[in-house]
């Protein structure tokens, strides 16, 4: 890399517990010892909120080994993390990063905000009364007959996201209903962004589910379910993000006596597992990342031999 004016923009994608945050510290460690300044940026919404640490598996400080985050903890639980909003701050993050002449790391599970950062991606206007409404719908109807709304309107939409997902299927339903498409939204691979390198970490999908439900059960000994009591008296339940996320979701569902808490449980390790084949399904999309096994030897090695 010695020569190169600007600092490459070093990609890291993968699914839920595929060991991305363990591999961009590292990779970032090996930058570092060569002479090469590196941060990370996070690409994950959910990391973004303050007080979401348990259910979102947040990196400690000693697991961020003195390497600088950007986007991590920066929003109240009652605020919205936009896709649009954070494909802003993570580009200024990037371009600070590369001004101070640092490595940029972007480390992601949402192909959708990795590709929003990395593409030419324009998003459609929003229209506020058409948005309440439909806010107000899902409210009443709940994210699953929503998403079968999505589902008759535009099939493919549907296919790229949850049924749960309620934010994102009124996003789709607002978009289609002010441009009569959802498709025409999402772009073709091409970077905004110049010196991208990119790497994905996949597994074999019977290992991927295994550590998936260790990691759900650690959460729990860990103490979700305190963190979700306290973060409702932070205004969890007013965020429309927030509130939705995988874990926190459930939890709330418990704390409201709607399911017991070992369907909770159940409801989480189920629902991240699904999540996690959408995540791949995604990535599998762009044919400019490099695929790696997660769990290989010499990982970061490879990364930082392949810029």
């Amino acid at each position: 890399m010695s020569g190169v004016q600007t600092p490459p923009l070093i990609v890291l994608n993968g699914p839920t517990a595929s060991g991305k945050t363990a591999l961009a510290v590292r990779v970032a460690q090996l930058l570092v010892e060569r002479g090469r300044p590196a941060e990370i940026v996070n690409a994950d919404s959910m990391l973004v909120y303050r007080g979401m640490d348990i259910g979102t598996a947040k990196p400690t400080a000693t697991e961020r080994a003195g390497i600088t985050h950007h986007l991590v903890d920066i929003m109240d639980v009652d605020q919205t993390a936009s896709v649009a909003t954070f494909q802003q701050l993570a580009r200024t993050a990037i371009a600070d990063c590369r001004a101070r002449g640092v490595v940029p790391i972007l480390v992601g599970g949402s192909a959708l905000y990795v590709h929003a950062i990395l593409d030419d991606f324009e998003f459609p206007g929003t229209d506020p009364a058409v948005r309440q409404r439909l806010e107000d719908e899902l409210d009443a109807l709940g994210a699953e007959e929503m998403h079968r709304r999505l589902a008759e309107l535009s099939p493919e939409a549907a296919a790229d996201i949850l049924p749960g997902n309620g934010r994102r299927i009124v996003r789709a339903l607002e978009v289609i209903e002010l441009t009569g498409s959802w498709r025409a939204t999402l772009p073709q691979w091409r970077y905004a962004l110049d010196g991208v390198w990119q790497w994905g970490l996949e597994l074999p999908r019977d290992v991927l589910d295994e550590r998936i439900e260790r990691r759900v059960q650690q959460m729990w000994a860990d103490g979700l379910l305190a963190e979700v009591r306290a973060l409702v008296e932070r205004g969890l339940r007013q965020g429309r993000t927030a509130s939705r996320a995988l874990g926190y979701r459930q939890v709330l569902a418990y704390l409201d006596g709607e399911i017991s808490e070992d369907e909770a449980k159940r409801q989480t390790i189920a629902g991240t597992r699904r999540f996690a084949r959408k995540q791949l399904g995604w990535f599998r999309r762009d044919p400019r990342i490099n695929w790696l096994a997660a769990d290989a030897a010499g990982l970061a090695e490879a990364v930082v031999a392949g810029v």
